[in-house]
């Protein structure tokens, strides 16, 4: 319970209803939303452990934290997701990376 209304709070820090986290598969959606940025890569956790590691990073750069703490996400969940949701760290924006033009010769 704790860490449904942890997720609840990290979803509201990154500008998501935080009613999101109750929904199953839609709150997969909207993490993988926030920490990549595109939700509909929430497929690779059909991935076995690729998914979560995926998941884990991205997630971590999202807040603002390092490698550690994409590991602490791995293995640890329900702790960092506490961490995240009850603590001082802030959502750092990911911005779509803007497409090249084609350079003119």
């Amino acid at each position: 319970m704790i860490t449904l209304i942890a997720t609840w709070m990290m979803f509201k820090k990154a500008g998501e209803a935080g009613w999101a986290a109750i929904i199953p598969f839609y709150n997969a959606y909207i993490l993988f939303k926030i920490a990549t940025g595109k939700g509909i890569k929430f497929l690779w956790l059909l991935v076995p452990i690729a998914g979560e590691i995926i998941l884990a990073k991205e997630l971590a750069k999202a807040f603002g934290k390092g490698t550690g703490f994409a590991v602490g996400l791995f293995l640890l969940l329900p702790i960092f997701v506490w961490i995240l949701g009850f603590g001082k760290a802030e959502y750092k924006k990911i911005e779509k990376t803007a497409q090249k033009e084609p350079a003119t010769v």
